[in-house]
């Protein structure tokens, strides 16, 4: 193969995934067979199934048991709007995550004692084994998932006070910010990474999405004066949403 040139199965993909692109192949239309592939484009019926994998994995199509493979309704990206802490009085979780505030949302969460992990240790600056408060997420934006999130707390900082489980007490729902300042931890930095990566099935099934779909993730962590007092894995399907950040000028 000279340089330039594609296997057959990615230029058959390419010329389908142009057609689905510009509109030839609209949405919920059903995709050439592997007979026809195979005809119009004068290839085996190995290439033909390889070029209709690559667009199944990449979501342009889906397969329906029984009745064919179909060009998939292609959403039109939304933004999530990321600003870091936000220290007001009142703010929930959700509206940290939606920070320009327009979000309308529901969630729900789950709250449980647990050991961290070596990775989990290491961000919170803790022994692997020392207990932790994990609490998961499913956000929702009328009634559709939209991100998950996935956060743990040293119990060395929140244990036996009544911010320990962050969706129950008197602060209960509140922000990271608030809840650690009931107790004394004033929060002064936090830190956001970002990654993209193959969904992982559990985090797809939750989401609505599609196998081999890639989704963002953030690595977040909250600090009080250097020390690691939250960390959280936050999901977004990366075909849905865009992540946005404002970030003040000092």
């Amino acid at each position: 193969m000279t340089f330039g040139e594609q296997p057959a199965y990615l230029r058959v993909a390419g010329d389908l995934r142009k057609k689905i692109v510009d509109g030839s192949l609209p949405p919920h239309t059903r995709l050439p067979s592997q007979a026809r592939i195979r005809e119009e484009y004068g290839v085996s019926d190995t290439v033909a199934l390889e070029a209709r994998k690559v667009l199944m994995a990449e979501g342009l199509v889906e397969g329906r048991s029984g009745s064919g493979t179909y060009v998939r309704e292609q959403p039109v990206p939304r933004r999530i709007a990321r600003s870091g802490y936000r220290p007001a009085s009142g703010a929930t979780p959700f509206r940290q995550e939606q920070a320009d505030g327009e979000g309308r949302g529901t969630w729900e969460s789950r709250s449980a004692q647990t050991e961290a992990s070596a990775a989990i240790a290491e961000r919170l600056d803790i022994r692997p084994g020392d207990r932790v408060m994990c609490t998961k997420y499913v956000f929702r934006e009328a009634g559709e998932p939209m991100m998950l999130s996935t956060s743990w707390e040293p119990l060395a900082v929140t244990g036996r006070t009544p911010v320990m489980l962050p969706e129950e007490g008197p602060l209960g729902g509140m922000g990271v910010v608030e809840r650690m300042a009931a107790i004394d931890v004033v929060v002064d930095n936090v830190t956001e990474e970002v990654g993209a990566r193959p969904g992982l099935a559990e985090e797809l099934l939750a989401l609505g999405g599609v196998p081999g779909h890639v989704v963002l993730v953030v690595h977040r962590t909250y600090y009080a004066s250097g020390r690691p007092v939250e960390t959280a894995d936050v999901v977004i399907p990366a075909d849905r949403y865009q992540v946005a950040y404002h970030l003040p000028v000092k």
